[in-house]
């Protein structure tokens, strides 16, 4: 019998949070089924299985016909959570994730009352370039007259004028986009003089 909607992503939060009583690693079928291409396929880790379950979470979240249920099965709150992991590649997923999710006003005082603004201001810092490009593009859609004064906070100025002049265009383009779209002049201004007095900032991602 044929999941529904629900219960493959109920199926995928399990499968995610689930090891069993010992600690030993536990292989996420429903992730992984399409992956394996013979029997000889080398056998993923926790780490990849985790990975490949978090994907599927944030490539779902790219559907508003599935907003109800991510809400419903608590995944903004794994997203969150998951913003803290050493594992940059479940940071950048769950970052994505809550990109996608942030377009929907309800997930977006979600994520505000959540505490959420603070996390994703640290993953600026992140080597990730994709985690990065998604943490700007989630405080720009986090900006409210409410949220202002934490997505554009000072120390987040900065940060953007500092990408501005990155050789990453990607990103330069994003985040010039911020300082006018969502900056004041003068917090831009307050910004470029306060760096100019200090060496310390957020280091910009690898290319």
């Amino acid at each position: 019998m044929e999941l529904s909607r629900l219960e493959y992503l109920q199926a995928l939060v399990t499968e995610f949070q689930v090891t069993d009583s010992t600690g030993n690693k536990r292989r996420c079928s429903l992730a992984l089924s399409e992956s394996r291409v013979s029997s000889h396929t080398r056998p993923f880790s926790l780490a990849e299985a985790k990975e490949q379950v978090l994907a599927n979470l944030a490539n779902f979240a790219y559907d508003p016909s599935n907003y109800e249920y991510l809400r419903q099965l608590q995944v903004l709150d794994l997203f969150l959570d998951m913003l803290t992991e050493d594992n940059e590649t479940l940071v950048e997923f769950a970052m994505g994730g809550l990109c996608n999710l942030c377009l929907d006003k309800i997930n977006k005082e979600y994520i505000l009352e959540a505490s959420g603004v603070e996390p994703i201001i640290n993953c600026l810092s992140s080597s990730n370039e994709e985690t990065v490009v998604s943490a700007v593009t989630t405080l720009m859609f986090l900006t409210t007259p409410q949220s202002c004064a934490q997505t554009t906070a000072l120390p987040v100025v900065e940060c953007m004028l500092r990408f501005s002049l990155s050789a990453n265009t990607r990103l330069s383009n994003l985040a010039s986009i911020f300082l006018q779209d969502y900056c004041s002049p003068p917090q831009v201004e307050e910004a470029r003089n306060l760096s100019r007095h200090t060496a310390v900032g957020i280091p910009l991602p690898k290319d």
